[in-house]
């Protein structure tokens, strides 16, 4: 199982590859000037990371380190070679504030950094928004590009090609995210943006746009 280089900029590379029967999407963002990464979403299958890694690894001249193990919300499908991959390579482990309790109670690891909107995640040669996105779960996050064209956004489970993320049946929880998602990310960024979810292929912000209405209409 190989991984994919969906994204070749000139500060850093972004390699997918899909994991487990939930076809989880997991990414490797590799500096180029640096060799440091950022891994999103360390869903499942240590070795098939491990290779990603060593993959990305080629993408730069510089000896290739993990820095950072991002993820998105703390679901059990997105964390189950969290624990395995942070002991093997060193790397810190950050999450939303409001998922750090359901991380820690599910998996017994205790996050290095807590999110929180706003902030941002970097390496060197290599930042990223972070935007949070409630609903789905309290803490999700996404992570946006700071600079290259078209923009990037990491959206976990928080938004998909033809809708939001589940939200239970909850109507609460689906007026939080679609007001958070249409706020912090259609209003911000243009048509052109790349939507990179945690589960299946990409779309664009300008695909999804008209579709706004009738998600709200529908309720998820």
């Amino acid at each position: 199982m190989r991984s994919e280089l969906i994204d070749d900029r000139s500060a850093c590379t972004v390699r997918r590859l899909f994991v487990s029967d939930m076809h989880n999407a997991v990414y490797l963002i590799t500096a180029k000037a640096s060799g440091e990464q950022i891994l999103i979403d360390a869903a499942d299958d240590i070795d098939a990371l491990e290779s990603l890694l060593r993959e990305g690894a080629a993408d730069t001249n510089r000896p290739a380190t993990l820095r950072l193990i991002v993820t998105t919300h703390a679901h059990w499908d997105h964390t189950r070679a969290i624990a395995a991959l942070a002991a093997r390579t060193g790397a810190k482990v950050a999450i939303g504030r409001d998922d750090a309790q359901q991380l820690l109670e599910e998996r017994d690891i205790s996050a290095d950094v807590l999110l929180d909107h706003e902030d941002r995640v970097e390496v060197e040669g290599a930042a990223f928004d972070v935007i949070a996105l409630r609903g789905h779960t309290p803490g999700s996050v996404a992570l946006a590009t700071t600079e290259g064209h078209p923009f990037l956004l990491f959206t976990g489970d928080s938004l998909f090609p033809g809708g939001l993320g589940n939200t239970g049946n909850d109507p609460e929880r689906f007026a939080q995210l679609f007001d958070d998602v249409t706020s912090r990310l259609f209003d911000r960024f243009g048509d052109e943006t790349r939507v990179l979810p945690g589960h299946g292929e990409a779309t664009t912000l300008g695909a999804e746009r008209p579709a706004l209405p009738a998600w709200r209409e529908r309720g998820w």
